[in-house]
């Protein structure tokens, strides 16, 4: 049998490639609440654990609403039915709790970002110890190249981040990048889906954790700029955040059913 492949050019077979992902690659279908929920097993069993640190927010339906978790669980303790939905003064509109004050970040974002549909900031072990020491996250493996020339840096640490100036500080130093690296802090994720910016927090942590086992070594090598952003786009195309994030929380519901109701 003639191939039909082997003639075609690397821009040719990507875009074939798209499209056959267009195609094939379903995601299973949550409610919003579920996703988030969801969300918050993925982390915890990834690394992502620091107590009772960290928040994972969603626009909500109604403008100027977000879902978020319910001060005082931790990301293990999150159910879709625990969640709450709150406005932008952090006020409970449903749900019973409070919301973590550190929130305020959050709606400054959303205000600031109208694309951003799913903000998640944790302090995961690898990126905590990276921001200490002050330097830009390197993007310069294949596997992370999903946060390829997408991750701002403030070098800057504004202390408890309850206050309204916190939200500005954040908010720009972000700029339209989907990743913030916060110094002496942890990591920020702006993203245009719940699926997507799951994903994005892994991918972040797994690159700070290789940049430190790099840095011990020896000096880190810059990729090509095109073969970079080649790749980010790759990864970040069509469903392929979807369907990942869709393996991530089959492993996750294999232990934690629970977080569904």
């Amino acid at each position: 049998m003639e191939n039909k492949t082997f003639s075609l050019s690397k821009d040719e077979l990507i875009q074939q490639s798209f499209a056959q992902m267009d195609v094939h690659l379903q995601s299973t279908y949550y409610s919003q609440a579920q996703k988030l929920a969801l969300a918050c097993r993925i982390l915890f069993d990834n690394g992502h654990d620091s107590g009772l640190a960290g928040q994972i927010t969603a626009r909500g339906e109604i403008p100027g609403t977000y879902l978020t978790q319910r001060l005082g669980l931790g990301f293990d303790e999150i159910c879709a039915s625990n969640l709450l939905l709150v406005n932008e003064d952090l006020e409970v509109i449903e749900g019973n709790g409070m919301a973590n004050p550190a929130n305020r970040f959050h709606s400054w974002l959303y205000h600031a970002r109208p694309d951003v549909q799913c903000i998640i900031h944790t302090h995961a072990i690898h990126v905590a110890a990276f921001s200490m020491l002050e330097i830009p996250l390197e993007i310069s493996h294949m596997d992370n190249c999903v946060l390829y020339d997408d991750v701002a840096f403030l070098p800057v640490w504004p202390g408890v981040p309850v206050g309204n100036n916190e939200g500005e500080l954040i908010s720009q130093a972000i700029g339209h990048k989907k990743a913030l690296l916060l110094a002496h802090h942890g990591l920020l994720i702006a993203s245009s889906s719940i699926e997507e910016a799951c994903i994005l927090a892994l991918a972040f942590e797994r690159a700070a954790r290789m940049q430190l086992l790099a840095m011990a070594v020896g000096k880190i090598q810059p990729l090509d700029p095109e073969l970079g952003q080649e790749a980010h786009d790759w990864i970040l195309r069509g469903q392929r955040c979807a369907v990942s994030f869709a393996y991530y929380a089959r492993r996750s519901l294999r232990n934690n059913v629970e977080c569904l109701k």
